[in-house]
C-alpha cells in the first residue's frame, strides 16, 4: 500500500474564527467593466476619499508565514511571521502522491485519524510469498533504521489559551520553556518526550506581536512502547525535523530545495526538486521510504492572468478570467498555503474592510501591510473567493476566504499547458528521472542526512541511525505470458510485453462482423475519410474481422448540434450497428454531445476520431487500433490469455469525480461474463460528494451475476474483485461495510447453489515505492512480496509494464478478504495475467484489465455524459 507518515498543519488564525455571512456565490457580470474596474485592471486609479466601508462576507487567509527568523522567539521586532508552518492543502506536483498520516488520539484538528492496521491475512494462507519465476535481488528506495528508540515515550497534548493556530508560533511559544520541559519533539499539538512531565502543567509565554499573555497547558495523553502504532509516527516527526535542519523549504506537506530550482524561462515556470520521507514498520524492520519529488511553480500571479484576459477581450474579460481561474489551485507565498479558487467577487477589492476578532474594522490593504509587511500595488483588483475546507467548516470557521490576486501564484498545469508538447517535453527532461539517476539522488540525499551536524545530533539524541545504502529485497520475475488469438493461435507476449505486430496478420480471438454502419464527417474531408475507411477495412481483413462499406453522410460545419441533429436523423430512419464521427479537433463539448446522444438518448456503439489522424504518417497503425476498438464495441475480443479451467468472474471498480460539480461522483463497476474473460458487464452509479465508497456495489454485482448466469447457464465458482479508489484511511470501512455487504448479497444469491469463493483486492497505484534491478528498471512480471510489505497484510507489489523513459512504479495490492483457497502464487499470477487483457493497448497495463475498464468508464461518465448510460449498452465495451 502507499506510504504514509506526513503530518499536516493546523487551521486558521484567530482572526479567521469570527463568524460572517456566507458569500452569496454569484456576481453580476457585464460586457463593460463597472465601478472600480471601469479601467484596465491593475492600472492607475484616482484614489477615493477613503477605504470602502463595505464589509466582505469572509476572511482573508490565515496569517501564517514560512520565513525563517534568526532571532530568539519573542525578541523585539520578532513576530509570528518569523516561523515556518505546514500547509493544510495538497500541493500540485508532477509526481504521484500518497495521503498524509495522522496522529489519532490527541491529534491536531483537521488531521486524518490513524486507524489501527487491520489484520487481513486469511487463516488458510500458509505464506504470502509466491514461488513461480526466476529469483532476483532488487533494491528499493528504502533505508533501514539500524538503531531506533526503544524506551518508553510519553505523549502529551499541548493547548494554548487564547488559542493560537499557527504551528510555528506554537512551537516558538513552547520553546521558551525548554529547560522546564526537557528534550522533546513537538509538532504543534502533540508532544513526545522520554521523560515524565508533571501532568496538567501550566506555563505562560508572551506573544510580543500583540503583547498577549498565552497560557500553555500540557496534558498527558498516554505512553507508548515500541510496537505501538503511534510509535512510528514519532519517527516520522523526527525525520521531518531533520529535513527542516537541511534548510529545505516546506511547501504544502513536502520539503523542497528552492536553492536547486530549475528555471524554465520560456514558459515562466520554476521546477523545485524535493524529498518525501515516510517511516513505516515493514515486514521485519522499520524502514524509511525516500522519494524524489518535484513541484511546479508558475511565476505569473492571478493578477497577471487577469490583465492578460483584459488585453485579449476588454468587453468579456470577466468570463475569460472566470474560466481561467475558477477551479485553479493557487499558492500564497506569504503563508506558503494552497487554495482552490471557487469564485471571483468584483464588488470587493483590497480597499474593502472586514472586522477583526476584537470588532475593529480594517481594510485588506492595511491587514496585509500590518501582518505581512506587504504593500498591495493594485487597489482595484477584484478579490478571489475560496471555500474553506470541510473540517474547518465543522469547527465553525467561515465558509469562505478572500484572497488578493496579486498575492496568489498559479500552480500546476492547465489543460492548454498539458497539450503543449514543447512544455511537457521540457518538464519531462527534469521530472522523468532514470533509475540510475534516481538511485544517485537518493544516495546523495542520504549523505546529506548523515553529514549535516544538526541532523546527526538530532538522530543521536533519540538513538536513531540511518543505513547508508538502499535496502535489498528478494523478488521473482514471472515467465512471459502466452497471448491466445483466433483459431487458438498462441504467441508469446515477449520480453517487453508487447504483441502489437502479431495482431496485424493474425485472426482476432473473437471477431465480430460489421455490416450496417454510418460515417459522419465534414464534406471537405470526404476524400481523406474514404481513404481512412479503406485502410480500416484492409487491416481488419488481415485480422479476420469483416467490415462492409459504410454509408457516408456529409455535414457542412462542425458544431455540436450539427452532429447531434444528424445522429438523431440516422437513428430515426435506420438502426445502424455503429456510428463513426470524424471531428476537426478535440473540443470536449462536441465529443460530449456525440457520446450523450449515442450512449443515453439513442444507444448505439460509436467511434470518434480526429481529422488529423486521417493523414497521420502512422495512419495504418492508427487504423489497426481503430479496427480493434470497433470490434470490441460490437462484442468481439482481440485476444485472451491462458487461464485456469474454472468458472471465474473478475470484477473491477473505480470512482471518478465530476470536474464541474464537486458534489457528484460516479462509481463504475465492470465484471467479466465468460470463461475467457473477454466479455464484460458494466454499471455506473452516482456517489455522494467526496466519497470513494459505494453502497451500490453489491447491487450492481448482483446484476452482473444474473447476466453471467444468463450467458453461461451457471454462476461463477470464483469471484476476484479488484477495487481501486480506496484511500489508506478508508480500508477499515471498506473491510467492515463494503465487503460485508457483498458477502451478504452473495450468500443470498448462492443460497441454493453452494458457497462462492471470493477474493477482494484493493489496488493502489499512487505509491512512492520504486524498485531497481541492476540500476535499471525491473522487467515486466516482477513480483515483490517480502521486506517492504506490511506484516499485518496479505499484500504484494507487481511491476507489469516496461517503460523506456523514467523510473517504473509498481502497483500495490492488498488482499483484505479471501476465501478462494488460492495460494499467494496463484493470486499474484492471476493479477499479472489480467494486466494483459486491456483491449485499448496491445501490451500490459499497470493495473488488472477490469480495474482499468472501470476507471475508463468512470472517467468517461464523469467527464462527458454525467449521467448513467443506457442499460442497452451494459454488455458492450462501448466506452473504449
Amino acid at each position: 500500500m502507499s506510504e504514509r507518515g506526513r503530518g499536516r498543519g493546523r487551521g486558521r488564525s484567530q482572526d479567521d474564527k469570527k463568524s460572517h455571512s456566507q458569500y452569496p456565490g454569484q456576481y453580476q457580470s457585464s460586457s463593460k467593466p463597472q465601478g472600480a474596474w471601469g479601467r484596465k485592471p491593475g492600472g492607475s486609479q484616482q484614489p477615493q476619499a477613503g477605504p470602502s466601508t463595505q464589509t466582505p462576507y469572509c476572511r482573508p487567509p490565515a496569517p501564517q508565514n514560512v520565513g525563517r527568523s534568526t532571532q530568539r522567539f519573542g525578541s523585539k521586532g520578532d513576530s509570528a511571521s518569523g516561523y515556518k508552518e505546514e500547509s493544510r492543502s495538497e500541493p500540485m506536483e508532477v509526481c504521484e502522491r500518497g495521503d498524509a498520516a495522522a496522529l489519532g488520539r490527541g491529534a491536531m484538528r483537521g488531521r486524518r485519524v490513524i486507524v489501527a492496521d487491520i489484520f487481513t491475512k486469511p487463516e488458510s494462507l500458509v505464506t504470502k510469498k509466491g514461488t513461480t519465476g526466476n529469483r532476483v535481488m532488487l533494491q528499493a528506495n528504502y533505508f533501514k533504521l539500524l538503531t531506533t528508540t526503544d524506551w518508553c515515550l510519553y505523549q502529551y497534548r499541548v493547548d494554548f489559551s487564547p488559542e493560537e493556530d499557527r504551528t510555528a508560533v506554537r512551537k516558538g511559544l513552547l520553546r521558551l520553556h525548554k529547560e522546564t520541559v526537557g528534550a522533546y519533539v513537538f509538532d504543534g499539538t502533540v508532544l513526545y518526550t522520554s521523560t515524565r512531565i508533571q501532568d496538567n502543567l501550566e506555563l505562560y509565554s508572551v506573544r510580543l506581536s500583540d503583547d498577549t499573555k498565552i497560557r500553555i497547558t500540557i496534558r498527558l495523553v498516554g505512553d507508548m512502547v515500541k510496537g505501538d502504532q503511534h510509535y512510528i509516527q514519532f519517527f516520522n516527526i523526527i525525520m521531518r525535523k531533520c529535513l527542516d535542519l537541511l534548510k529545505l523549504q516546506l511547501v504544502g506537506r513536502d520539503y523542497f530545495d528552492a536553492r536547486s530550482k530549475v528555471e524554465i524561462r520560456d514558459f515562466r515556470m520554476e521546477l523545485w526538486p524535493g524529498y518525501y520521507t515516510s517511516v513505516r514498520q515493514n515486514e521485519n524492520n522499520i524502514l524509511m521510504c525516500a522519494e524524489i519529488t518535484h513541484k511546479i511553480m508558475r511565476q505569473e500571479t492571478l493578477l497577471d492572468i487577469l490583465n492578460d484576459c483584459y488585453e485579449r477581450n476588454p468587453h468579456n474579460f470577466k468570463t475569460l478570467y472566470g474560466n481561467e481561474v475558477i477551479g485553479l489551485t493557487v499558492l500564497t507565498d506569504y503563508n506558503n498555503n494552497t487554495y482552490r479558487i471557487t469564485d471571483v467577487d468584483y464588488d470587493t477589492n483590497p480597499r474593502s474592510t472586514f472586522k477583526l476578532r476584537d470588532g475593529e474594522s480594517i481594510s485588506y490593504l492595511d491587514y496585509y501591510k500590518n501582518k505581512y509587511k506587504i504593500k498591495i500595488r493594485s487597489e482595484t483588483q477584484p478579490m478571489l473567493v475560496t471555500r474553506a475546507k470541510q473540517r474547518e467548516r465543522r469547527a465553525d470557521q467561515p465558509d469562505m476566504v478572500y484572497l488578493v490576486p496579486e498575492l496568489c501564484r498559479a500552480t500546476g498545469l492547465t489543460d492548454n499547458m498539458r497539450s503543449n508538447f514543447n512544455l511537457m517535453n521540457e518538464l519531462a527532461k527534469h521530472t522523468r528521472i532514470s533509475a540510475k539517476l534516481r538511485i544517485d539522488k537518493l544516495l546523495m540525499f542520504n549523505r546529506r542526512l548523515r553529514q549535516e551536524k544538526g541532523v546527526v545530533q538530532e538522530l543521536q539524541d533519540w538513538n536513531m541511525k540511518l543505513d547508508d545504502k538502499l535496502v535489498d529485497i528478494p523478488a521473482r520475475i514471472l515467465p512471459s505470458e502466452t497471448i491466445v488469438l483466433g483459431h487458438n493461435i498462441k504467441v508469446p507476449a515477449g520480453q517487453f510485453a508487447d504483441w502489437t505486430r502479431e495482431l496485424q496478420t493474425k485472426p482476432l480471438f473473437n471477431a465480430a462482423r460489421l455490416r450496417n454502419w454510418v460515417v459522419v464527417g465534414l464534406n471537405r474531408m470526404r476524400r481523406d475519410i474514404e481513404r481512412f475507411v479503406r485502410t480500416i477495412q484492409e487491416n481488419a481483413q488481415g485480422m479476420s474481422f469483416g467490415i462492409d462499406m459504410p454509408r457516408f453522410l456529409d455535414i457542412n460545419d462542425d458544431r455540436s448540434n450539427t452532429y447531434t441533429d444528424i445522429l438523431e436523423k440516422i437513428m430515426s430512419s435506420s438502426n445502424p450497428e455503429l456510428v463513426l464521427c470524424v471531428v476537426s479537433n478535440n473540443r470536449s463539448d462536441r465529443y460530449a454531445a456525440i457520446k450523450k446522444k449515442c450512449t443515453v438518448d439513442r444507444p448505439v456503439p460509436s467511434q470518434v476520431i480526429l481529422a488529423k489522424q486521417l493523414t497521420n504518417k502512422n495512419m495504418r497503425t492508427i487504423a489497426t487500433k481503430v479496427a480493434i476498438q470497433i470490434n470490441c464495441k460490437l462484442g468481439g475480443a482481440p485476444w485472451s490469455v491462458e487461464l485456469p479451467p474454472i468458472n471465474l468472474m473478475v470484477v473491477g471498480f473505480d470512482v471518478c469525480h465530476d470536474p464541474n460539480d464537486r458534489s457528484r461522483d460516479f462509481g463504475a463497476m465492470v465484471a467479466s461474463l465468460d470463461k475467457s474473460l473477454t466479455r464484460y458487464f458494466s454499471a455506473v452509479s452516482p456517489h455522494k460528494s467526496g466519497e470513494e465508497l459505494s453502497n451500490e456495489f453489491s447491487v450492481n454485482l448482483a446484476k452482473a451475476l444474473n447476466n453471467y448466469r444468463e450467458m453461461n447457464n451457471c454462476l461463477p465458482s470464483h469471484i476476484v474483485i479488484y477495487r481501486d479508489g480506496v484511500g489508506e484511511g478508508q480500508v477499515p470501512y471498506v473491510y467492515e461495510h463494503e465487503v460485508q455487504q457483498i458477502k451478504t448479497k452473495l450468500n443470498s444469491i448462492y443460497a441454493n447453489t453452494g458457497v462462492v469463493k471470493m477474493a477482494y483486492v484493493i489496488v493502489t497505484k499512487g505509491i512512492r515505492t520504486r524498485v531497481f534491478h541492476n540500476q535499471d528498471n525491473p522487467p515486466p512480471g516482477t513480483i515483490i512480496d517480502d521486506v517492504i510489505t506490511n506484516p499485518m497484510r496479505y499484500d504484494f507489489f507487481v511491476v507489469s509494464q516496461k517503460i523506456r523513459v523514467g523510473t517504473v512504479t509498481p502497483c500495490a495490492y492488498n488482499v483484505i478478504a479471501d476465501t478462494t483457497g488460492w495460494r499467494a502464487d496463484q493470486m499474484q499470477r492471476m493479477t499479472y495475467k489480467l494486466c494483459h487483457m486491456y483491449y485499448n493497448w496491445s501490451g500490459t497495463v499497470r493495473v488488472p484489465a477490469p480495474c482499468q475498464y472501470a476507471h475508463k468508464l468512470a472517467f468517461f461518465v464523469a467527464q462527458y455524459i454525467r449521467r448513467s448510460p443506457s442499460t442497452q449498452m451494459e454488455n458492450l465495451l462501448y466506452y473504449l
